[in-house]
Formats: structure tokens, C-alpha cells, sequence
């Protein structure tokens, strides 16, 4: 069994193209996406037909919610996509249980697309749980894996037999590396494994784009240039 896992894709179109194009290389049986579709610049409407293509288990990503303020970004994003997009992706669950309770996907923690597994923002540049918070966040979780992302930084920790897993993210990194991520996870044995993807995209353009096309773009395009 093999499962692609995506997470803030934040309307890139260029990164997630490439993207998919190494997920399926792969031949996933399963593809999940943790949020954080389209809120972003660098054409947004391609990324989010793009991802309504893959028909992947999707959850409800923070950025998601922020589609319905009334500002100059949320509104700029709004008028690119389809007239039923807003529903679709405002109504997505907290979280979803796919192959017999064995994998368990969120954007932020369990309960709250804004909380955090593993690593934090609250407390810090990438403060991480401890042990005991763990167990308090997972209490009574039987999965095998639970997956999350929200923190643009991928990595994976264990709790007992759990595999807690931070997808990373396919847009808009914070540690230099403007690579695109994703993650491959393939249960051999009766065990998970995750395989870390990094992939090279043309950030030029996807900068380009956004500085052409979007409102207030030259943040977010230094973010896409320089990682």
C-alpha cells in the first residue's frame, strides 16, 4: 500500500504541478491533501483544479477559513476560482480516518486546523511537543500513522507504535530550500514508512506570476525565490 500525502499548497500552481508529476511517478493507491489549498498568488485557480484532479481525502486546512474575510487577498482569491469552490473547501472535515483506522490525517492537530502536532509556532520558531502533550493531543488514537502539516516543516517522530508524521509543505518554505515537498508512505510488512520528497520546480516563474497577477506580492515572491 502506497499513500501520497500533500499539505499547503497555498495556490501554487507551479509547485504542485511538479509535484504531482513525482507523486505519480510513484503509482499511489491513496492520495491525501492536508489543507491549506489555495490561499496564495501564484495562480491559485490552476492549483486548485490541479488538486480537485487528484482526488485525494482532503481535510481543512486554516487558510481555508480565511477564504470568507472580506479583505484584498481573500477576496483577489475568491474571484479566481470556481463558484463552488468556496463551499467545497470551507465545509472540508477536521480530520479524516482512511484504511481501517490505520492512517489518521489533519491539517493543524485533531480538533483545530490552527493547533499543532508535534511542531509549533505557538511557543516559538519550531518549539516541539513533549512527550506528555503528545499523549494528552492522541489520547485514545489507535492509528498507525496520524499526519499533519500546517508548520511548513516536514519531519517525523514516534509515540509507542504511532508514527507522527508533518507532511512539510508543497509551497512557501521557511528553512532556505525552496524545493517543494511531499511525502510518500508505503506499508511493507505490516509497517509504515515515510519516504521525505524534495523537488525542484521553476520558483522563477511562480514568483513571476504572482508579481503580475496578485495583489501585495512582492513578500510572498521573495518567499517562493528564497525559501
Amino acid at each position: 500500500m502506497r499513500v501520497a500525502v500533500i499539505s499547503d499548497v497555498h495556490g501554487n500552481a507551479f509547485a504542485l504541478e511538479r509535484v504531482i508529476r513525482d507523486l505519480l511517478s510513484e503509482s499511489p493507491d491513496l492520495v491525501l491533501n492536508l489543507g491549506d489549498q489555495v490561499y496564495g498568488r501564484a495562480d491559485p485557480a490552476r492549483a486548485y483544479a490541479m488538486q480537485l484532479s487528484l482526488g485525494a481525502v482532503e481535510v481543512l486546512g486554516n487558510c481555508e477559513l480565511l477564504l470568507e474575510r472580506d479583505d484584498a487577498l481573500a477576496s483577489w482569491i475568491r474571484g479566481q476560482l470556481p463558484d463552488d469552490a468556496l463551499e467545497h473547501l470551507t465545509k472540508l472535515p477536521l480530520n479524516s480516518s482512511v484504511l481501517s483506522g490505520e492512517l489518521l490525517a489533519c491539517h493543524g492537530d485533531l480538533t483545530d486546523p490552527n493547533g499543532h502536532l508535534f511542531w509549533s509556532w505557538q511557543r516559538g520558531p519550531y518549539q516541539t511537543d513533549t512527550i506528555p502533550e503528545l499523549r494528552r493531543k492522541l489520547e485514545g488514537i489507535s492509528a498507525r500513522v496520524v499526519l499533519c502539516g500546517h508548520t511548513h516543516r516536514e519531519g517525523m517522530t514516534a509515540l509507542g507504535d504511532t508514527l507522527i508524521v508533518n507532511a512539510g509543505a508543497v509551497s512557501a518554505q521557511i528553512d532556505g530550500d525552496p524545493r517543494a515537498r511531499w511525502i510518500l508512505l508505503e506499508r511493507r510488512g505490516g509497517r509504515w514508512n515515510a519516504d521525505f520528497r524534495r523537488v525542484v520546480y521553476d520558483w522563477n516563474a511562480a514568483a513571476s506570476w504572482a508579481l503580475e497577477h496578485a495583489p501585495d506580492a512582492q513578500e510572498e515572491a521573495a518567499y517562493l525565490l528564497e525559501g
